[in-house]
């Protein structure tokens, strides 16, 4: 799991706090290309790290960085390198599938249109295309934003519980170019779990603890 690449992400001493809850204090990691791993039980902050990378949750203090893009200084180009749905999310309902691939396809210039085809061909995205969101189901909603980060040729993606609710089918889809990915040294998967999931060759690893 030893990966001597040169950071795409870095974080330096971050802070963040809920009330009455400190999620992390001067925290500090590095996302590599490759698969990087944020494993951590129930309520360790999995789910509010994402966020900070991605800056949707604005730590309380310390500085994130993408190949020499900081958050605070450039937020709009910081955000442009990163893919990130929450997928709890229910900002999309009101619009079809094929609407939402075309404003990712709007805002990621490396936005690849063939892995896009291949990933709704492999997801069994086709009947849904047409569909709103609020007509999908948690799964299928799931495999949208999959296909979407897979196309979208972001530096950073980061992927929340990315197998739940999906079939064996889908989750063996997501292993395969999941791996297929790795070989891309200009982009970075983060997947936060629970577990560590088999199958996928590590870059490197948050513990969070249980």
């Amino acid at each position: 799991m030893e990966n001597h690449s040169a950071a795409l992400l870095q974080a330096r001493h971050l802070s963040f706090s809920y009330p009455g809850q400190v999620l992390f204090s001067d925290w500090s990691g590095d996302i590599v290309s490759g698969i990087n791993l944020v494993l951590g039980g129930d309520g360790r902050g999995k789910t509010s790290l994402l966020q900070l990378l991605a800056g949707d949750l604005q730590a309380q203090s310390g500085q994130l960085q993408i190949q020499g893009i900081c958050l605070h200084e450039q937020p709009v180009l910081y955000r442009r390198q990163v893919f990130w749905v929450d997928p709890r999310t229910d900002v999309f309902d009101q619009i079809s599938v094929e609407d939402y691939f075309a404003s990712v396809r709007g805002n990621y210039p490396q936005f690849d249109e063939a892995m896009l085809g291949s990933a709704i061909e492999g997801l069994a995205l086709t009947p849904h295309l047409h569909k709103n969101f609020y007509m999908l189901s948690t799964g299928s909603k799931r495999k949208v934003w999959l296909a979407a980060a897979f196309a979208a040729g972001a530096s950073i993606n980061l992927l929340d519980d990315p197998f739940a609710a999906l079939d064996k089918t889908s989750i063996e889809f997501i292993v395969n170019t999941l791996k297929q990915q790795t070989q891309d040294p200009t982009r970075a998967w983060v997947l936060a779990m629970y577990v560590t999931p088999p199958g996928l060759p590590l870059s490197g690893l948050i513990e969070l603890g249980d």
